[in-house]
């Protein structure tokens, strides 16, 4: 397989087998024999390059300056994170999501440095992850919200016909979690269940425990990494309790790979803060709330909605799989609002259900916010990561024409 793959892959330069003998390959522990043993001298540990996860638009490589780090000496965030989320050597990390994305790498990255034990799940599925928790007796995870809601809506008897008692800390983070999949989550659990928000182009950092969270239900914790400021579209400073777009003086600094147009466009004019779009406000303890993207808001009739509301809703309803919730093209509004549905399965696609998902929503928010429609579909398009690419739903309504939705 492994010749057949460098053939394939073509322009290799050298070809290196690990413990057995591969025609047109040079054993690597020959061709490090005849290297040094002793550390270079300016020998420093690096950091990935990572991507953005592509929810609004095409995924964009982050460059962050390299630290001048021993490489015996692990960074300043895992030390943090470490400490943050009781990370130690008999630990045992389950991780249900892709390692190309951030935080589930530098989990299973920071785990290993610890000495514990990984379990990588190729893929999320909610009653196979419930097993690898009893079987492996797993100490810590994390998840996002979507694996939250899916866990939930296997049937009462699955779900509690599985030892997880050895779990101490679950983490979450990504997307979004509504509260209502929160509540039913730490009812399940108990109080052992994380919450961060950051973003992979590292410009700040919020933290929640269970205790946190009940006290401020929604939030997605208080900033501790970074300096936040909540500002208006005049790059004004907002009153306490106000959601407006999230700006940081960064933690570290960051510029998007060969893309100067979009590095600017996510730095302030001074240059001394940068975005990634959020929109959120902070109460007044302190506690963070996020609105949405700014990306993702309507315009209908001049008047500004955010879906997450109406999104967060739908997928607490027993009868919704998963949903999205977007503008689409109205000639006198501009815009209007938009949801797409996957049902549970066994849940009929008729009228009817669209009159009680409307109906329900009616109940929670206000006329402007509720979907003039809902279409249904067979599955949500999620990126690995759990994120909602809402943008290739988007495109089947507005095809090539324009809106702020990008």
């Amino acid at each position: 397989m492994a010749i057949e793959a460098a053939a394939a892959s073509g322009g290799l330069s050298r070809c290196l087998s690990v413990g057995g003998h591969i025609d047109g390959f040079e054993p690597l522990d020959e061709q490090l024999a005849a290297l040094p043993v002793t550390p270079i001298k300016d020998e420093f540990l690096g950091v990935p390059m990572l991507y953005s996860s592509g929810t609004t638009g095409r995924p964009k490589g982050i460059i962050r300056p390299l630290p001048e780090q021993p490489p015996a000496e692990a960074l300043p965030i895992f030390d943090f994170l470490g400490q943050l989320w009781h990370y130690r050597e008999d630990m045992v990390y389950l991780s249900p999501a892709p390692l190309y994305h951030s935080a589930p790498q530098a989990a299973v990255n920071l785990t290993i440095r610890q000495g514990g034990t990984v379990i990588i799940m190729e893929r999320f599925d909610p009653e196979a992850y419930l097993s690898l928790i009893e079987q492996y007796t797993v100490t810590h995870s994390q998840l996002v919200p979507t694996m939250f809601s899916r866990m939930l809506k296997l049937p009462e008897a699955v779900r509690r016909s599985y030892d997880l008692s050895s779990l101490e800390i679950a983490v979450h983070a990504a997307a979004p979690c509504p509260v209502m999949v929160k509540q039913q989550m730490i009812e399940w659990w108990g109080p052992i269940i994380h919450e961060y928000y950051g973003a992979t182009e590292g410009l700040g950092f919020s933290a929640c425990n269970t205790e946190e969270w009940l006290a401020h239900p929604g939030t997605v914790g208080k900033i501790v990494l970074g300096e936040l400021s909540v500002l208006d579209d005049e790059m004004q400073p907002l009153p306490q309790g106000s959601p407006g777009t999230l700006w940081f003086k960064t933690a570290t600094e960051f510029e998007y790979h060969n893309d100067a147009e979009k590095t600017a466009e996510a730095t302030s004019p001074d240059g001394e803060m940068t975005t990634v779009g959020d929109v959120g406000y902070l109460d007044e303890d302190g506690f963070l709330f996020l609105t949405d993207r700014k990306t993702f808001m309507i315009i209908s009739g001049g008047v500004n909605i955010y879906p997450q509301e109406s999104e967060d809703l739908l997928i607490a309803h027993p009868k919704v799989a998963d949903a999205a919730v977007f503008g689409v093209p109205n000639v006198d509004l501009g815009e209007e609002v938009k949801a797409v549905i996957q049902v549970v399965p066994g849940t009929a696609e008729e009228e009817s259900l669209t009159q009680e998902l409307l109906d329900y929503l009616a109940e929670h928010l206000s006329r402007q916010k509720i979907p003039r429609s809902i279409d249904y579909i067979a599955e949500m398009p999620r990126l690995p990561t759990g994120k909602l690419y809402k943008r290739l739903l988007r495109d089947q309504y507005w095809g090539e024409g324009e809106s702020r939705i990008v």
